[in-house]
């Protein structure tokens, strides 16, 4: 079936989380219902002599659970992430490896940063051991395109396969990106997300010392407080979001459930700083228009937004008034939630693993809250679904990442209708 401009459809038939929730689809929406953080003290290394000692690791995660022992060597942590996110999303749609049309099923794994922990481990080879000690693995653990690359042999993918590198916007374009590539006939099926795994000693020592990075080392189950007035910065999290894509068509003759329609997708650009987003909120406004253009669809359809909402005083506030400025009075009516409250910042991997639970949240039509909020902001009076999750009538998610460099994403989603069935 092809829409009134003449492009396929696509709707995401699976999705698999690995988060600092759970691993898991089920153990990471479980906890987000319940309104658990997954912040605590950093155990990857002695963060003692850090001005920022706390962060949001996955949990209980068994790697052999998903990749060969003797592949773990030739795998930095966000690759394995990565490879557990995607089985778990092809399984949940219904498939397995080798996937079916190979040729037709392609990957786009965004990363933002990619093996720090290989390049960190390595250089410290170097300085101790000298050259001879540096891993032969040690520049394809590293690079952010073997996470999908990776992937795409274990699936027998051979469609499409790219990794964008967009900072905290790569989830959501690697996820915008497969949707085009299908919707313009490049590709059937992807498998698309983001990945990252950077709770390591220069990644908490350089986001400490720009002071982006909550410092409530006493208390970090509330350390991440998007919207609210005694925000002081972000928690930086790990894990992976993938998503299974499908044409419509070909996911319903299968018997596959979807659980959303990707109907709008935005990219955009500050043109503005290297790190702060616009002041005016220019480049956050656009790119949710942006989505909501392509889709064709009145600010009045949208519900829900998962806001990039990242507990910082310049996003928060700069984000509400973006929002205000694109839905008007509908904005009252958005139920707006920020699961970094929760999850903390994936980095490259947010937006994978929000356009996840976006699509969990038109599904079970409720939505996450957004944790500790207690002190209203004036600057963030936004229905944020403060503290207990909440049951909604959900037609349609918005899901916004902003990144360094000023780049910007949004999906849109929709309640997949499968009622039309299929074209005769």
């Amino acid at each position: 079936m092809r829409d009134a401009v003449g492009v396929r459809r696509v709707v995401v038939t699976g999705v698999g989380l690995v988060s600092p929730l759970g691993v898991g689809t089920a153990a990471t929406w479980e906890g987000l219902l319940a309104g658990r953080s997954g912040a605590g003290p950093i155990t990857r290394f002695d963060a003692s002599a850090f001005p920022v000692r706390i962060a949001c690791e996955v949990k209980g995660f068994d790697p052999l659970d998903f990749v060969e022992r003797r592949s773990l060597r030739k795998m930095d942590t966000f690759s394995i992430y990565a490879m557990a996110a995607s089985l778990l999303a092809v399984e949940d749609a219904g498939l397995a490896a080798p996937v079916p049309a190979p040729d037709r099923t392609g990957v786009i794994i965004a990363s933002g940063i990619g093996g720090f922990e290989t390049i960190e481990r390595e250089h410290g080879n170097l300085l101790a051991r000298g050259p001879r000690r540096i891993s032969p693995f040690f520049v394809p653990n590293m690079v952010v395109n073997l996470a999908g690359g990776n992937v795409s042999i274990r699936l027998n993918a051979r469609g499409p396969n790219t990794a964008p590198a967009t900072a905290c916007a790569a989830g959501s374009h690697a996820i915008g990106d497969a949707f085009r590539l299908i919707r313009f006939g490049y590709a059937d099926a992807m498998v698309a997300g983001g990945t990252e795994a950077t709770i390591t000693p220069m990644c908490i020592g350089g986001f400490a010392r720009m002071r982006a990075l909550s410092t409530r080392n006493d208390d970090p189950e509330r350390a991440s407080r998007p919207f609210d007035r005694d925000r002081d910065g972000f928690v930086v999290g790990e894990g992976s979001g993938v998503v299974f894509l499908e044409e419509r068509e070909r996911a319903l003759a299968r018997g596959a459930t979807p659980y959303a329609e990707v109907i709008g997708y935005g990219m955009t650009g500050d043109a503005f700083h290297i790190t702060a987003p616009a002041a005016n909120g220019n480049g956050a406004v656009r790119v949710m228009r942006a989505a909501l253009d392509e889709a064709g669809a009145a600010p009045e359809e949208v519900d829900s937004v998962n806001a990039h909402g990242t507990s910082t005083p310049l996003n928060d506030r700069i984000e509400t008034a973006a929002i205000r400025k694109v839905f008007g009075d509908h904005a009252d009516r958005l139920v707006v939630n920020s699961t970094k409250s929760m999850t903390g910042h994936l980095l490259g991997g947010a937006g994978g693993l929000e356009a996840g639970i976006a699509c969990l949240t038109l599904r079970h039509q409720i939505v996450p809250p957004t944790i500790n909020y207690e002190t209203a902001d004036p600057d963030c009076d936004l229905d944020v679904a403060p503290n207990v999750a909440r049951p909604a009538r959900v037609r349609s998610v918005l899901s916004n990442s902003f990144g360094f460099g000023g780049t910007n994403a949004a999906l849109l989603f929709r309640q997949p209708d499968v009622s039309e069935g299929l074209d005769p």
